[in-house]
Formats: structure tokens, C-alpha cells, sequence
């Protein structure tokens, strides 16, 4: 950024910002998305909810009818360490199978940007998105969740031979 002569700033400088334009793991129909799979979705929304508009730009693989068709990985629930046991147990209860995300070049889970553990919780395929947001939200430990529902404006869609599909709201 700064090589190309644009100026870094922070949300702290620049709490509203005019256009976040970003990737994500799934994208489902009505533009709502799982993101995350890299660990870093509180950030992420935090950026994208301070945003006037978002846009995703994805391939054709990560498009699908409803979220969990097509990323298998399931959902990225930012949990507090402490306690996380009994989190997985209620994510159980809703019927998600989770796991706790594990580092590959150390051993222990990966630790997010904020000091936190990462748990992917497969659910299927997501009737309603927002629905589920919301139950997650309620389990005390949870931070957030990977599921951005309703933040999407413009999804730009890469497919396979090279053209391009515009979903939008």
C-alpha cells in the first residue's frame, strides 16, 4: 500500500469507511457469507460493519444455492479460551459438530489476533443464516461468528471460462 503511494490509516483515524471490498469462503444467493477460514472474522466484520458498502469478489467454486453446500469446513466461531469446552458442547446442542481449529507448524490451536480460539462448526447446509447467527451470538464464550448475513451489497462471481456474474442486492 504504502509502496504505491497510498496512505495506511487505522478504523481509529477512519471509523466509517466508504467501501470494504473483500473475499469470502461461501457466498449464498441472498449475499450472505461464511469468512473466516483464515482465521481473522472478528476483525473482519468489525471492518466490514464499519463500511457504507460491501463487496465480495469470489469464484465460481465459492458460490452456492445456501451456505454449507459448498465450504465443508463449516462455520469459524471466535470462542474465549477459557470455557471453550463447554461452548463446543452447546454448539453441539444446536446441532453443529465443532472442532477446534489446530495450528499446523506448532502444536495447540491457532490463537486469533485477538488472543482467542477458533472452532469450526459444521451445521450442514444453512436454512437461515441469520437465524443461526443469532443462537451462536447467544452462547456465552462466543466473540462472533464467520457468518456476515445481510452485509454483502455486490458480490462479483469469476466463473470458469473467464466471465464474470454480478449478484447483487
Amino acid at each position: 500500500i504504502v509502496e504505491n503511494g497510498l496512505t495506511l490509516v487505522t478504523l481509529d483515524q477512519y471509523p466509517e469507511i466508504d467501501l470494504d471490498i473483500d473475499g469470502a469462503d461461501e457466498i449464498d444467493k441472498a449475499l450472505n457469507l461464511i469468512k473466516g477460514g483464515g482465521g481473522c472474522l472478528v476483525q473482519e466484520k468489525i471492518v466490514a460493519s464499519s463500511s457504507k458498502k460491501l463487496v465480495i469478489i469470489a469464484d465460481y467454486r465459492k458460490k452456492s444455492e445456501k451456505l454449507g453446500e459448498n465450504w465443508n469446513k463449516g462455520v469459524p466461531v471466535e470462542v474465549i479460551p477459557f470455557g471453550y469446552v463447554p461452548v463446543m458442547k452447546m454448539l453441539e446442542r444446536l446441532g453443529g459438530k465443532p472442532v477446534l481449529r489446530m495450528a499446523k507448524a506448532k502444536a495447540g490451536p491457532i490463537v486469533s489476533d485477538n488472543g482467542n480460539f477458533i472452532v469450526d462448526v459444521d451445521f450442514g447446509l444453512i436454512e437461515n443464516p441469520s437465524d443461526m447467527n443469532d443462537k451462536l451470538l447467544k452462547i456465552p464464550g462466543v466473540v462472533d461468528t464467520g457468518l456476515f448475513v445481510g452485509m454483502a451489497s455486490k458480490a462479483y462471481i469469476g466463473q470458469k471460462d473467464g466471465n464474470v456474474i454480478i449478484l447483487q442486492k
